[in-house]
């Protein structure tokens, strides 16, 4: 089957019958990304993953992800071969909702460290810096994700409370973002000095989810408490989890 029938019957299906029956993640193919286990989740929580470098797919998606695994300069050059950089900062604007992991969370920032005089999607007014430098470099294992309220919030308005729940994930980064930027909700961590675990941009103080939400952690290597996160966001919650937040449909004892 070509992959332009693939794409072609996986964006009928869900706009067809849309998030909660029969949910697509489409999965940005940036060439530098190990997606085996983005695929291995979405299996787990009975939502069809479909990975493409096509920018209208990307577009047109109820959900769509931009991985990353690997440098700021080649992935960003990938996005703009591809047209995919355009693709996801247009369903952005369109407030689509729109995940991004580790690297994938820092292209979507001004600029990196990692790849000076290159420009990023620019969606996110921030620089990707190096974490500490006394510290072990790529952080590598777990870490406490915890909610940031600046002063004058409260943990029970919109804009102090974090989609992102508090716990522990699984990190792979050598680069963070120091601070939150305005206007987005978001969650840090420690290591060494704090850096930026999460970041949340919402459409409404009503909104269920938001419309943005990027990770430094993996939450697809991050045990039950990642698949939760994934699961809440696509609207697949009731779906694979029970109220204890056991899976349904999943395995997440062997996450």
């Amino acid at each position: 089957m070509s992959v332009e029938t693939t794409e072609k019957r996986a964006t009928e299906k869900q706009a067809g019958e849309g998030a909660g029956k029969d949910t697509v993640l489409v999965i940005a193919s940036t060439g530098a990304a190990n997606l085996a286990s983005v695929s291995t989740m979405c299996r787990r929580l009975g939502v069809t993953s479909l990975v493409t470098s096509e920018p209208s797919v990307i577009e047109e998606a109820d959900y769509a992800l931009l991985p990353g695994v690997g440098a700021f300069g080649s992935a960003m050059s990938r996005l703009k071969e591809t047209g995919l950089d355009e693709a996801f900062k247009r369903r952005v604007a369109q407030k689509k909702p729109t995940m991004g992991i580790c690297l994938g969370m820092q292209l979507f920032c001004e600029s990196s460290e990692e790849g000076p005089g290159i420009k990023g999607l620019g969606i996110v007014p921030a620089h990707v810096a190096s974490l500490d430098l006394s510290m072990p470099l790529p952080q590598l294992g777990w870490n406490y994700v915890s909610p940031y309220v600046s002063e004058g919030q409260s943990m029970e308005s919109r804009e102090g409370r974090s989609f992102v729940r508090p716990g522990w994930a699984y990190f792979a980064n050598s680069y963070a973002i120091e601070s939150i930027p305005e206007g987005f909700v978001g969650t840090v961590c420690i290591y060494g000095k704090p850096f930026v675990a999460s970041l949340e941009l919402w459409e409404g103080r009503n909104s269920r989810a938001p419309y943005l939400l990027l990770c430094q952690f993996h939450p697809e290597l991050s045990g039950a408490w990642g698949l939760d996160l994934v699961a809440r966001w696509i609207n697949a919650g009731e779906k694979a989890l029970d109220p204890k937040g056991n899976s349904k449909g999943a395995n997440v004892a062997k996450l």
